[in-house]
C-alpha cells in the first residue's frame, strides 16, 4: 500500500495544478473524469477560475494606475522608492494578465473536449426525439459559451496595449528619474486612466458573462 502513495500524490497534484501543456491537459481532463469529475463540471470550475483571475487582474490594473497617479504627485520624497513601487505594480499587472490568458486557454481546451464528446455521442442515440433534444441543448450551450468566450477574449486583447503603456512609462522613468520626467507623466496618466477604464468595463462584461454561463450550466 505505501508503494502506491507517490502515485496517489501525483494524481492529486494533477487534479489541483493549472493546465499548462496540451498533452498534460488531455491527461488531466481524463484523470479528473476517472475521479468522477465530468467535463461539464470541469468546465464550470475553470470558467469560475478564469472569472476570478479577471477580477484579480482588474484590481491590479487599478492599483498600478494609482501608483502612476501617486508618482505624478511627487512631493520631494524619495523618488527612487516611489519608482520601485510603480515598477513592482506594473510587473504584478503583467503577472495577473498572464494568469488570465492561461485560464482562458484552459477554458477553451476543456470546452473543446466537452463539445467534441457531446457531438460524437449524439450518434449513439436510438431515439430520434432524445437525439434532437440533446442536439438542441448542445447548440444552446455552445452559443452561450461562444458569447462568454468572446467577452473574455475581448477583455484579454485590451490588456496588451495597457501593459505596453505601463512598460513604456516605467522604462522611460528608469533612465529619466527626475522632476521633469515626473511632470511629463501627467498627460500620459490621463490617457492611461481612459484606457484602463475601458479595460475594466470590458472585464466587468466578461465577468458577468462568466457568471451567466456558470448559472446556465448549473440549471
Amino acid at each position: 500500500m505505501p508503494a502506491r502513495c507517490p502515485m496517489l500524490l501525483l494524481c492529486l497534484a494533477a487534479l489541483t495544478a493549472p493546465i499548462a501543456l496540451t498533452g498534460c491537459a488531455s491527461t488531466t481532463i481524463k484523470l479528473k473524469e476517472a475521479f468522477g469529475i465530468a467535463k461539464r463540471e470541469q468546465l464550470v470550475s475553470e470558467v469560475g477560475q478564469a472569472r476570478d483571475a479577471q477580477e484579480q487582474a482588474r484590481e491590479q490594473f487599478a492599483t498600478t494606475l494609482d501608483e502612476f497617479k501617486a508618482l505624478t504627485g511627487y512631493d520631494g520624497g524619495e523618488l527612487e522608492r516611489a519608482y520601485r513601487r510603480l515598477s513592482n505594480q506594473a510587473d504584478r499587472s503583467r503577472t495577473r494578465a498572464d494568469a488570465v490568458s492561461r485560464r482562458i486557454e484552459s477554458v477553451e481546451r476543456i470546452a473543446n473536449a466537452m463539445f467534441r464528446e457531446w457531438d460524437q455521442e449524439l450518434k449513439e442515440y436510438s431515439s430520434d426525439t432524445l437525439r434532437a433534444a440533446s442536439a438542441e441543448q448542445l447548440a444552446l450551450t455552445r452559443d452561450r459559451y461562444q458569447q462568454m468566450l468572446g467577452a473574455m477574449k475581448s477583455a484579454e486583447a485590451r490588456m496588451g496595449p495597457v501593459l505596453a503603456a505601463f512598460d513604456d512609462q516605467v522604462l522611460f522613468l528608469k533612465h529619466n528619474l527626475n522632476a521633469r520626467a515626473i511632470a511629463s507623466l501627467q498627460t500620459s496618466v490621463g490617457e492611461l486612466e481612459t484606457e484602463i477604464q475601458q479595460l475594466i468595463d470590458e472585464m466587468n462584461t466578461s465577468i458577468d458573462e462568466a457568471n451567466a454561463f456558470i448559472q446556465g450550466m448549473d440549471t
